[in-house]
């Protein structure tokens, strides 16, 4: 069983977190996907005027998209958390099942399942690589000798 990591902020601090790191994430990622898209898709003069144009439409809602994926997360996480009393790498696919699940809800209970399915399926496999490298790069511990006192050495009265 894994210990809690009291390092971590309470709940409701987490979850705001954790969207705000998901919405930076997503906006980013989208400023440098979508400028670049946007400049291909230009014409030869207009290419800095077609990339920040497309930025300024785009990356704010790849952002929120990508927020309300790690809000849901971060928030069926501390619940499950909460519900379970422990800590361990089944609470994040169950989190993950629960969010893909929640966010294709709407297009009927087939997509939300399979939706869940596969969010689910990517968290596990995401979890078993981060328990595969904390194995394969895991510092061995070193033994210590324990020796036996001899009958010449005085014995250790505790």
């Amino acid at each position: 069983m894994a210990h809690p990591d009291h390092t971590r902020d309470p709940c409701p601090y987490v979850i705001l977190n954790d969207f705000g790191g998901a919405f930076s994430m997503g906006a980013i990622g989208g400023g440098i996907w979508h400028g670049i898209k946007g400049a291909r898709n230009s014409p030869r003069g207009e290419r800095l005027t077609g990339s920040l144009s497309a930025i300024k439409a785009r990356a704010p809602v790849l952002g929120g998209n990508f927020g309300v994926w790690g809000g849901l997360f971060s928030t069926f996480d501390c619940a499950v958390k909460g519900y379970r009393q422990k800590e361990d790498p089944w609470n994040a696919i169950i989190s993950g099942f629960l969010t893909g699940g929640s966010l294709a809800a709407r297009a009927g209970p087939r997509s939300a399942l399979g939706s869940a399915v596969g969010c689910g399926v990517l968290l596990g496999v995401f979890e078993g690589v981060g328990v595969l490298m904390n194995r394969m790069f895991a510092q061995p511990v070193p033994a210590i000798p324990i020796s036996e006192p001899t009958p010449s050495s005085p014995a250790v009265v505790a």
